[in-house]
């Protein structure tokens, strides 16, 4: 937020065609804990205080952010295009990841903020030279191995403290078994996921589950 991006990108998409998150509702037995009031949000002009957006308003939302993901796509565009340039393309490491996921309506939320899959599900792309592009994965992966394997791809030693695995091998091999389970924590709730599910608790500050 906000989603500001030239005209051209907005073109790209009918509004009209954007369909709307397909599971808007509460989940059943959440807590409060795992929802909110999206502040970030209603903070700006427009935007009701409180309850449900309008259809109409959430497919602009939702039409603002595709426009703003094809934009950024633009502009990573334009910094590979100039390392192509300069001839720094094949001694460059190239990380691209997204510090979180984002809510467009699922479960009735906005913004980030959650420990729902929406939010805790991130883009995560990288090339390195010496190894072949135009892989994809779905295996399991999380932020602290970003850094063991950027030190793998370097040839830097691994410091002590260091608690991420170098998902490096896997950029070589994307099919090989890797991670079973990976953890995220948002205030008291914490979540694990595996390839097929997610389990989170949320903790009462009297410890209660």
């Amino acid at each position: 937020l906000p989603f500001n991006a030239p005209e051209k990108y907005w073109d790209l998409y009918k509004r009209e065609k954007i369909d709307l998150a397909d599971n808007p509702f509460r989940p059943k037995g959440a807590p409060d804990a795992a929802l909110h009031n999206w502040g970030e949000l209603r903070a700006y002009a427009g935007i009701p205080r409180k309850g449900p957006l309008p259809d109409d308003l959430a497919r602009t939302l939702i039409h603002g952010y595709y426009a703003c993901v094809s934009y950024t796509d633009a502009q990573i565009g334009r910094v590979l295009a100039e390392l192509d340039r300069l001839g720094l393309r094949d001694n460059t490491i190239i990380v691209l990841w997204g510090d979180h996921g984002w809510n467009l309506g699922e479960h009735g939320l906005w913004c980030k903020h959650c420990n729902f899959e929406t939010s805790l599900h991130s883009p995560l792309i990288v090339a390195a030279p010496g190894i072949k592009g135009g892989k994809k994965t779905n295996a399991l992966t999380e932020y602290l191995d970003i850094y063991p394997s950027l030190c793998e791809l370097c040839n830097l030693p691994l410091p002590a403290h260091l608690q991420g695995k170098s998902f490096v091998p896997l950029m070589k091999k994307p099919k090989r078994p890797w991670k079973k389970a990976v953890f995220s924590r948002y205030y008291n709730g914490d979540s694990v996921k595996t390839d097929r599910y997610r389990y989170t608790e949320w903790r009462r500050k009297n410890g209660e589950v």
